[in-house]
């Protein structure tokens, strides 16, 4: 049992079932976030912990209380909203306060906490101001605060970083992870984007169509995704999946595949136990990371095949350079370091870390398993 518990929880809208038998246990200090494409469920299930929604069947509990009928202000849970959610005629200081007047906390203890808060998220200056005056990321700092004052025994996050624009995202990104190290508080953070998702979490729910496709930490979700919708979800750019066949050289595993001139290109698999699919059809995820120049291949690997394969379409991304590639009828992207000397329509050597390799069942679409 976890801090926090999603057991068998299932949300229907008359006949229409939006979320299917969600099991989740949260330890308590963990930072979990759901991630998804919109109108996965992801926000749903954020409501149904914070009570604005409510359960068709099963249980959410927080420290072994289950908490199905209990009203949102008893949950002891706080709130960070995607539109801040500030009111305008306060005061920063009141925004943050309010919630604690509203509980009966005396003033002494409410003015205590307000500063304490305050100096964390560096917004002590502020305090005086209405948020009509302050900029995005200011509002945002103060949305937090009012959770924050709080003390709240879970942190529900709802996009909050989505109205800000890219450099500032990036900027309370680092921020709220500062904040959850520091204060070693229990986080659900909803979001669609995978980069927060790898970057703030300690695990992921990868949600689509209202079920969980994987819970794990970034790098189990990253390479070793459970089925092609994780693996193209995470991951920018997505991981490549290519139509392979599997078929034994010396008697071990190779991805056959076609290159950019039709002709075979066979690739030898790490995984063993893929001599059970010789001679049959395969999906093969590669991530773009993993196709290199022979300069930059990972050193570490056991396993680096080299393939000669025409580059089609260069774009050169400061720190990298994204070559395109046909390979099995597709177009895939291999990420190669700025300085390798790769040109349009050029017969290139390519090397591929298939130590990296992830192998799925086409009629599944799962991912096939060692």
């Amino acid at each position: 049992m976890g801090f926090l518990d999603i057991s068998n929880v299932i949300k229907s809208y008359g006949k229409v079932e939006v979320l299917h038998r969600v099991d989740i246990a949260v330890e308590e200090g963990e930072f979990l976030v759901l991630v998804g494409p919109s109108g996965c469920g992801k926000s749903t299930l954020l409501n149904m912990i914070a009570g604005l929604e409510g359960i068709t069947s099963g249980d959410i509990s927080i420290k072994g209380r289950v908490i199905n009928g209990v009203h949102p202000s008893r949950r002891n849970i706080a709130m960070v909203f995607q539109s801040y959610a500030l009111y305008p005629n306060m005061t920063v200081g009141q925004n943050m306060t309010f919630g604690l007047e509203m509980h009966g906390v005396p003033k002494p203890e409410r003015d205590r906490a307000l500063a304490e808060v305050a100096k964390l998220l560096q917004i002590d200056h502020l305090l005086d101001r209405k948020p009509g005056q302050l900029s995005g990321g200011q509002r945002q700092r103060v949305a937090m605060g009012r959770a924050l004052v709080r003390d709240p025994d879970v942190f529900l996050f709802d996009e909050p970083l989505s109205n800000l624009d890219a450099k500032l995202r990036v900027d309370m990104r680092t921020e709220i992870k500062k904040l959850h190290q520091k204060l070693k508080t229990t986080i659900v953070y909803v979001t669609h984007d995978q980069i927060e998702a790898m970057t703030l979490s300690t695990r992921i729910a990868v949600m689509n169509k209202g079920y969980v496709q994987q819970l794990g930490t970034p790098k189990e979700i990253y390479d070793t995704p459970s089925n092609v919708f994780v693996a193209t979800f995470m991951g920018s750019p997505a991981m490549n999946i290519v139509p392979a066949k599997v078929v034994p050289v010396n008697g071990a595993p190779h991805a056959e595949v076609s290159g950019a001139d039709g002709k075979p290109v066979r690739l030898k698999f790490s995984q063993p136990n893929l001599g059970e699919w010789s001679g049959k059809d395969i999906l093969l995820g590669i991530r773009p990371e993993t196709i290199t120049d022979a300069e930059g291949a990972d050193r570490k690997s056991t396993n680096i095949v080299s393939m000669k394969n025409l580059a089609g379409v260069t774009e050169p991304a400061g720190s990298d350079t994204f070559v395109t590639m046909t390979l099995g009828g597709k177009d895939i992207v291999a990420r190669m370091s700025a300085d390798c000397e790769v040109r349009t329509g050029q017969q290139f050597d390519f090397a591929v870390n298939m130590e990296k390799a992830v192998a799925f069942d086409p009629q599944t679409e799962e991912r096939i398993r060692p």
